[in-house]
């Protein structure tokens, strides 16, 4: 299973979302087979933002809301820290922990955070179905 991770800001419009979602795919190099098993998650927090519940119908993709404990426990393995975000709502990534939480405990992420103005998203799978992608590889594990 390969999930990409969502985040955003309040009222963010679902073609942001979206097309940074759709972004990922091509930049991560996944082809519509691997575009078509994924899944989408986000935080529960995130539960009545509009713009993820319809950035999921466009894409086609089921959607996932991740409680905040798995949030939590996903954050060490996360590669990509924000100070702001985490005064704002606790966590230090929200796209990162939401992909990695709903991948599973042993997940890694195929891409890392990637961002626009208003909308964040990062795509994680274990490595099991990595090792299968034809062009993806996961971020490596070390950190600068």
């Amino acid at each position: 299973m390969i999930v990409v991770g969502l985040g955003c800001r309040r009222g963010c419009g679902w073609e942001e979302i979206a097309g940074l979602a759709a972004a990922a795919f091509d930049e991560a190099g996944l082809d519509g087979g691997a575009r078509a098993s994924a899944r989408l998650a986000a935080p529960a927090l995130k539960r009545d933002e509009p713009g993820i519940a319809e950035a999921a119908r466009a894409l086609g993709l089921p959607l996932d809301f991740v409680g905040e404990e798995a949030m939590l426990d996903a954050q060490p393995r996360v590669h990509t820290r924000s100070a702001t975000v985490l005064a704002a709502v606790g966590l230090a990534s929200v796209a990162e922990a939401a992909a990695l939480a709903a991948a599973g405990p042993d997940a890694r992420l195929i891409l890392p955070r990637r961002s626009s103005p208003r909308a964040t998203v990062a795509i994680a799978a274990l490595p099991a179905v990595i090792a299968a992608l034809p062009a993806a590889d996961a971020v490596p594990e070390t950190r600068s």
